[in-house]
C-alpha cells in the first residue's frame, strides 16, 4: 500500500455557534476570507498566507465530528485502502448534498478523519 495522496489538511475546531465564533477568527486573527459556510461549519482563511481554520458545531451527516478534514486526490481509492487496511470506517463513503465525496475513518489512536474529495 502506498497510500493516498493528500493534497491539503484542514483542522476543524468544534465551537458552539459558528457564527459567534467567527468573530475572534476574522477579527482578532486577521482569516478574513470566508471561503464558504453552511452554518454547522464554516472556513475561515488568510488571503496573504493561506492559513485557515474550519470551525464546526455538528456535522451534518456524519455519526461522530471529526478531528480534521483531508483533502485527497481520489476519494475512492483511499476508502479502498483504508477498508484494506482493516480501519474503523465511521461514515461511508458518501456524496454529500453540498457536493463533497467523503468518508470518515478512525485512526488507531481513535482520532476520527473526515477524508474528502471536493468536485471540479
Amino acid at each position: 500500500m502506498s497510500g493516498v495522496r493528500v493534497l491539503g489538511i484542514v483542522p476543524n475546531l468544534p465551537v458552539d455557534d459558528v457564527e459567534d465564533a467567527s468573530g475572534f477568527w476574522s477579527g482578532f486573527l486577521g482569516l478574513r476570507e470566508q471561503e464558504f459556510s453552511l452554518g454547522w461549519v464554516a472556513r475561515w482563511t488568510d488571503p496573504d498566507t493561506g492559513q485557515h481554520v474550519q470551525l464546526v458545531t455538528r456535522d451534518a451527516t456524519a455519526p461522530e465530528d471529526s478531528a480534521l478534514t483531508v483533502q485527497v486526490a481520489d476519494v475512492e481509492e483511499a476508502y479502498a485502502q483504508a477498508q484494506a487496511a482493516g480501519y474503523q470506517v465511521v461514515h461511508p463513503l458518501t456524496t454529500e448534498p453540498w457536493g463533497v465525496r467523503r468518508f470518515f475513518v478512525r485512526a488507531p489512536d481513535g482520532t476520527v478523519v473526515n477524508i474528502a474529495q471536493h468536485s471540479g
